[in-house]
């Protein structure tokens, strides 16, 4: 079942540590400003992009089965057609307890695996949007 309560929300949003795929180096970018706002706000974030070597002065992973850390969720900005590839990530990997896609990002069918692997999923929905809503 697909989380869809703010009491749900909320349970992901106070998790520390995030995995941020997609993650850009380039301010005005929602995949830049997203991500920096919840580092602002505490939260441990772990860039993952290909094509850079340093995000917010901190190093980045080019995926998330390169990406060493301990994670508890994993923020999507890459396109919908991607997705199932990141859930192929996320499921090889026991620390993630959580999926969110961003706004314009969803895929159901990849969604419904992190479900079955006993996991949560946001899909389309911001991040930041809903930690100022819920937790500010």
């Amino acid at each position: 079942m697909p989380v869809e309560t703010d009491e749900e929300l909320r349970t992901i949003l106070e998790n520390e540590s995030i995995a941020v795929v997609g993650c850009s180096s380039s301010p005005g970018k929602a995949a830049h400003d997203v991500p920096a706002y919840l580092l602002e706000h505490g939260y441990d974030v772990h860039p993952i992009n290909p094509f850079a070597e340093e995000i917010f002065d901190r190093p980045v992973a080019d995926s998330l089965a390169g990406l060493e850390s301990e994670i508890d969720v994993v923020c999507v900005f890459r396109p919908s057609d991607e997705v199932d590839g990141i859930v192929d990530e996320v499921l090889e990997r026991d620390d993630v307890d959580a999926v969110w896609t961003q706004l314009g990002i969803s895929d159901d069918d990849a969604a419904a695996r992190v479900e079955d692997a006993g996991r949560q999923v946001v899909q389309d929905r911001c991040m930041k949007v809903e930690h100022r809503r819920l937790l500010e």
